[in-house]
């Protein structure tokens, strides 16, 4: 009697569940445990390089907020700008002078590194370089990025606030066209469109990996120039650094864990875009650097050389990651170089 009991059982459970598929497969929309991986959501698939492609960057006016000081040859200015409707503050250096012949400035996007937001500040890891170019006549943006300075909140999902950030640069870039001190039309007056050969980045370490990321996205010559840049795909790149993390990175390796089981990594790691920049970039690598290997970076311009690109590498005998001991001759190069590719 109880094998017979159990059997009708096991026959109405086996019917359950091949109903509960069928009915789902029909409703696409309706989620439960037994439904395999490829069916959940997908919320992060819109950060893939294939679809920030096809979507729109419609930035928003770039604000000058308060002047954070004043010097000389140029003022800082906090400025803010819209992406997506949320607030991203950053650092504005704005020459005080016009070129002779009356142009606008040209303008150079800087991408700060890796920043604890316990000590962040506005400028920090760009107010340097930045206050050099804006002296030999270079408008520069330095944004703070969500979640830093008086921005508004990143996304609490780790990735998404990693993979959001390429999309908060190139809504600064559309948002150019709003700043009165980067804009001319063709007759020279401040009336008209930004001219995007006027508009040069600067990145340094992982702000390199965010500039490529950009350059990948968009497909345009932006001259851009990388110091120490992270270049390793995605997730290495993350996965690389997990043992500085005061909690060895449990929380990221778990989120990364999740996010392999239901995404091909490829479609968000740069290294499987290098075809697809059309920039001339410059590369700086110190020997001595503690965070990013000199052999990384050669690989990379080895690949860049291989693809045909147009770059220029430069090694720094004894520099660590920030080349304190060759930064005037670093800076330097690179104000020749976007002097030569914005003029």
């Amino acid at each position: 009697m109880k094998k017979h009991l159990l059997l009708a059982i096991g026959i109405v459970l086996g019917l359950a569940i091949v109903l509960i598929l069928i009915a789902e497969n029909r409703q696409p929309g309706l989620i439960s445990p037994l439904v395999p991986t490829s069916l959940k959501p997908k919320p992060l698939e819109k950060y893939s390089f294939e679809n920030l492609r096809k979507r729109e960057y419609p930035g928003g006016e770039i604000k000058l907020e308060k002047v954070i000081k004043e010097e000389p040859s140029y003022t800082s200015w906090l400025f803010s700008f819209q992406s997506d409707g949320k607030r991203v503050t950053g650092m504005a250096n704005l020459p005080a002078t016009r070129s002779p012949k009356g142009e606008v400035w040209p303008v150079i996007i800087m991408l700060r590194g890796y920043a604890d937001e316990e000590i962040y500040f506005t400028g920090l890891g760009t107010r340097k370089a930045a206050d050099f170019f804006a002296e030999n006549g270079f408008l520069t943006l330095a944004p703070d990025f969500l979640g830093f300075g008086e921005s508004d909140w990143a996304s609490a999902d780790i990735l998404e606030a990693r993979f959001y950030r390429p999309v908060e640069v190139l809504n600064l870039l559309a948002s150019i066209k709003t700043l009165p001190q980067a804009r001319q039309n063709s007759q020279g007056d401040l009336g008209g469109q930004a001219d995007s050969e006027k508009v040069a980045i600067w990145a340094h370490s992982n702000g390199g990996q965010i500039a490529l990321s950009v350059l990948e996205i968009i497909q345009k010559p932006i001259p851009t120039t990388l110091w120490a840049p992270v270049t390793q795909g995605f997730p290495q790149s993350v996965l690389q650094y997990m043992g500085e993390l005061d909690d060895q990175g449990k929380k990221v390796k778990a989120a990364i864990e999740e996010f392999l089981r239901l995404y091909d990594p490829e479609l968000f790691s740069i290294d499987n875009y290098f075809a697809d920049i059309q920039a001339p970039l410059q590369v700086h690598q110190g020997t001595a650097d503690e965070y990013i290997q000199s052999e990384w970076t050669d690989e990379f311009v080895k690949t860049m050389e291989f693809l045909g690109k147009k770059v220029t590498y430069s090694k720094y005998s004894g520099n660590d990651h920030n080349f304190q001991q060759s930064w005037d001759l670093v800076v330097s190069r690179d104000l020749q170089f976007f002097q030569k590719n914005l003029r």
